[in-house]
């Protein structure tokens, strides 16, 4: 017996009818399950984003670097990514499909373009998978009672990829679920214990942001301050996911959009109440941008939240870092799918097939675990590196999509999606491809270096030179063209 209220199951149908109208008007037949509402696509994002897991990443190298006014790294950074995130909500609007990035460079440039914007952006994906994965040990050690040995920090990073990806196989459903776990965690360990922090355990007063405290005295705080944004730039990305399921979105044109907007949103309070509570829980910032305190957001959750609330904060962290990893490894695996479903890589008809009974692609879902649990095995020092790309290569994958805008509405593109930028069009993505290449060229100079060797000192940029080369080197040699696979090409 159905509890639906009246004319709910025709409006669902017509709803679903409509999704798959569009979807075949963009070239495809409905093949993944469209089962995600507004809710749960941001749930995705919003869990993809992880302002619990950024901030619990980055917040001592930012202190350290920055000094307590590296908190106006988040407003900078919120900005430009704003801009970058409404050029998306655009795009994706028209063209609610999975692998996101690739098919909206795809339409608005053409295929070649498209191919290595992807194929970027996959990278950074992959790798951006090991690099949140393999900090859980710091974590899990404490909480579950074993030592964060390199042995164990490998296994734990192995098995923490190997259970999301068994999660993103069994389905968008399950997908969805351990998603809203994740928010409650986000919330609980972000906001939570921000104000927490603010109301019982300030040692700081508010003014304190507005000084550098000793930050930058050998070079100047402007170097200081600019090297200290990689804090907020590592947290502030993830939104895209919210496009990269759009196929398993009901009505993706509109939710989508919005979907992003709210995990920007929501990520930037939570990102703010965190930050500020943990900077005025500090007790002596000298003693950080000395090196003498080297893990003061370790310090401060100790000493305010004690032996119990501690063992509670670690339990939020850990969720919140595995549901990250399960959000990365899902845009990941759409990523793939959708390069495998138009026949542009190497192995595309075994990459493309469906689980009959769970919709999802097994051995797409295979790379996205492989390849970031193989990252694993590399010597720690190694692996820190490797993860220095991450966010350099995120970035270029945003940039060109904001360059793709632009070069699309000089050919003449006319926005036709629910949510459109109008007559801003033009300033909106100017001025976030501005902000995006600046930042690009201020994390390749100013992220910190691993050692004194010239590879070393710019390893970012010769990271990136080295995946975009291997990128031209796939297109001039296999010359990839479209083959949508027959049963996936809508009739």
């Amino acid at each position: 017996m159905s509890l639906a209220p009246p004319g709910t199951k025709g409006q669902h149908h017509d709803q679903d009818a409509a999704d798959a109208a569009q979807l075949a008007e963009l070239g495809y037949s409905q093949k993944l399950t469209r089962a995600l509402g507004l809710w749960s696509n941001f749930a995705v994002g919003f869990t993809y984003l992880s302002p619990l897991v950024g901030v619990y990443s980055v917040f001592d190298y930012g202190l350290a670097t920055g000094g307590p006014s590296f908190f106006w790294t988040i407003p900078l950074v919120l900005v430009g990514q704003g801009l970058v995130l409404l050029a998306f909500a655009e795009v994706s609007s028209q063209y609610p499909l999975a692998g996101g990035i690739y098919q909206w460079a795809k339409r608005l440039v053409g295929p070649k373009y498209a191919w290595m914007s992807g194929w970027m952006y996959t990278w950074a994906l992959l790798v951006t998978i090991t690099s949140v994965a393999y900090p859980i040990t710091t974590y899990a050690g404490p909480l579950l009672g074993y030592a964060p040995t390199d042995t164990n920090r490998i296994i734990t990073t192995v098995v923490v990829i190997l259970l999301c990806a068994v999660v993103n196989l069994l389905g968008v459903r399950r997908l969805a679920f351990v998603a809203n776990i994740g928010v409650v965690a986000e919330v609980v360990g972000t906001i939570g214990i921000g104000f927490y922090l603010l109301f019982f355990h300030h040692k700081q007063s508010i003014t304190v942001i507005m000084h550098t405290s000793g930050a930058g005295a050998t070079g100047g705080y402007t170097g200081a301050f600019l090297a200290s944004c990689l804090f907020a730039v590592w947290i502030f990305y993830g939104f895209e996911a919210c496009g990269d399921i759009a196929e398993e979105v009901k009505d993706p044109s509109r939710k989508v959009p919005r979907a992003m907007g709210m995990t920007l949103g929501v990520g930037a309070v939570a990102t703010v109440i965190l930050t500020l509570g943990l900077i005025l829980a500090v007790p002596d910032f000298g003693a950080v941008i000395s090196g003498k305190s080297a893990t003061p957001l370790e310090d401060v959750l100790a000493a305010s939240l004690g032996s119990v609330g501690s063992k509670f904060a670690l339990a939020m962290i850990v969720i919140g870092f595995v549901s990250c990893t399960l959000a990365i490894q899902a845009a990941a695996t759409r990523l793939v799918y959708s390069y495998a479903r138009d026949g542009v890589i190497i192995g595309h008809r075994t990459l493309s097939k469906l689980h009959p009974t769970f919709h999802m692609p097994p051995a797409a879902t295979a790379v996205t675990a492989i390849i970031p649990a193989g990252l694993a095995f590399l010597p720690s020092a190694t692996v820190t590196r490797v993860i220095t790309f991450s966010v350099v290569g995120i970035y270029v994958g945003f940039q060109s999509v904001v360059l793709a805008s632009i070069i699309g509405r000089a050919k003449g593109w006319k926005p036709a999606g629910t949510f459109r930028l109008g007559r801003w069009g033009w300033p909106v993505n100017i001025a976030g491809l501005v902000y995006g290449v600046t930042a690009i060229i201020v994390l390749s100079i100013k992220t910190p270096p691993n050692g004194t060797s010239f590879f070393e000192r710019w390893l970012v940029p010769i990271s990136v030179g080295i995946v975009a080369v291997v990128g031209l080197a796939y297109l001039a040699i296999f010359r990839p063209k479209e083959r949508i696979a027959e049963e996936d090409r809508a009739s």
